[in-house]
Protein backbone atom coordinates (compact mmCIF):
# COMPACT_ATOMS: atom_id res chain seq x y z
CA UNK A 1 0.00 0.00 0.00
CA UNK A 2 1.01 3.12 -0.95
CA UNK A 3 1.77 6.03 1.61
CA UNK A 4 1.34 8.87 -0.91
CA UNK A 5 -1.95 10.10 -2.37
CA UNK A 6 -2.47 12.27 -5.26
CA UNK A 7 -4.97 15.51 -4.36
CA UNK A 8 -6.42 17.05 -7.49
CA UNK A 9 -7.91 20.56 -6.16
CA UNK A 10 -11.06 22.00 -7.91
CA UNK A 11 -10.82 24.84 -10.66
CA UNK A 12 -13.80 26.57 -7.95
CA UNK A 13 -14.28 26.41 -4.56
CA UNK A 14 -17.63 24.28 -3.32
CA UNK A 15 -18.93 22.57 -0.03
CA UNK A 16 -16.98 19.42 -2.09
CA UNK A 17 -13.49 20.54 -2.97
CA UNK A 18 -11.02 23.60 -2.99
CA UNK A 19 -8.66 25.63 -4.91
CA UNK A 20 -5.02 25.26 -4.66
CA UNK A 21 -5.27 29.08 -3.93
CA UNK A 22 -7.49 28.65 -1.38
CA UNK A 23 -5.60 25.89 0.38
CA UNK A 24 -2.49 28.61 0.03
CA UNK A 25 -4.53 31.08 1.84
CA UNK A 26 -5.43 28.90 4.42
CA UNK A 27 -2.01 27.82 5.08
CA UNK A 28 -1.06 31.28 5.15
CA UNK A 29 -3.73 32.43 7.35
CA UNK A 30 -2.91 29.52 10.29
CA UNK A 31 0.50 29.21 9.55
CA UNK A 32 0.87 25.83 8.97
CA UNK A 33 2.21 23.94 6.22
CA UNK A 34 -0.63 23.01 3.14
CA UNK A 35 0.06 19.07 4.18
CA UNK A 36 -1.30 19.77 8.01
CA UNK A 37 -4.32 22.30 6.96
CA UNK A 38 -5.50 18.75 4.68
CA UNK A 39 -4.98 16.53 7.75
CA UNK A 40 -6.79 18.83 9.92
CA UNK A 41 -9.89 18.72 7.97
CA UNK A 42 -9.53 15.33 7.05
CA UNK A 43 -9.81 14.48 10.60
CA UNK A 44 -12.21 17.05 11.78
CA UNK A 45 -14.58 15.16 8.77
CA UNK A 46 -13.65 11.73 10.23
CA UNK A 47 -15.03 13.03 13.52
CA UNK A 48 -18.07 14.36 12.24
CA UNK A 49 -18.60 10.94 10.18
CA UNK A 50 -17.00 7.93 11.96
CA UNK A 51 -18.54 6.97 15.46
CA UNK A 52 -16.87 8.05 18.22
CA UNK A 53 -17.40 4.62 20.52
CA UNK A 54 -16.13 0.93 20.54
CA UNK A 55 -18.85 -1.28 18.36
CA UNK A 56 -20.21 -3.19 21.00
CA UNK A 57 -21.86 -7.24 20.77
CA UNK A 58 -25.17 -5.92 19.21
CA UNK A 59 -28.78 -5.94 21.19
CA UNK A 60 -28.78 -7.72 24.13
CA UNK A 61 -29.74 -11.97 24.56
CA UNK A 62 -32.86 -12.95 25.88
CA UNK A 63 -30.87 -14.55 28.72
CA UNK A 64 -28.84 -11.29 29.68
CA UNK A 65 -32.56 -9.44 29.70
CA UNK A 66 -33.88 -11.54 32.06
CA UNK A 67 -30.86 -11.25 34.19
CA UNK A 68 -31.49 -7.50 34.13
CA UNK A 69 -34.83 -7.44 34.84
CA UNK A 70 -34.22 -9.70 37.59
CA UNK A 71 -31.31 -7.53 38.94
CA UNK A 72 -33.19 -4.36 38.47
CA UNK A 73 -36.25 -5.25 39.93
CA UNK A 74 -34.40 -6.61 43.05
CA UNK A 75 -33.24 -3.06 43.37
CA UNK A 76 -36.19 -1.26 42.75
CA UNK A 77 -38.34 0.55 45.30
CA UNK A 78 -40.83 -1.54 47.10
CA UNK A 79 -44.16 0.02 48.44
CA UNK A 80 -46.87 2.24 47.91
CA UNK A 81 -46.56 5.29 44.82
CA UNK A 82 -46.77 8.68 47.23
CA UNK A 83 -46.55 11.03 44.28
CA UNK A 84 -45.72 10.74 40.55
CA UNK A 85 -44.33 13.68 38.65
CA UNK A 86 -43.39 13.62 34.38
CA UNK A 87 -41.67 15.81 32.15
CA UNK A 88 -43.90 15.52 29.55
Amino acid sequence: MSEHLLLKFRAKDSPYGITRDTLKVLAAELGMPETTIIHLAVSRFAKDVLPQYESDEGPPSAKDLTWLRKTAKAKLPKGKVISRRSLL
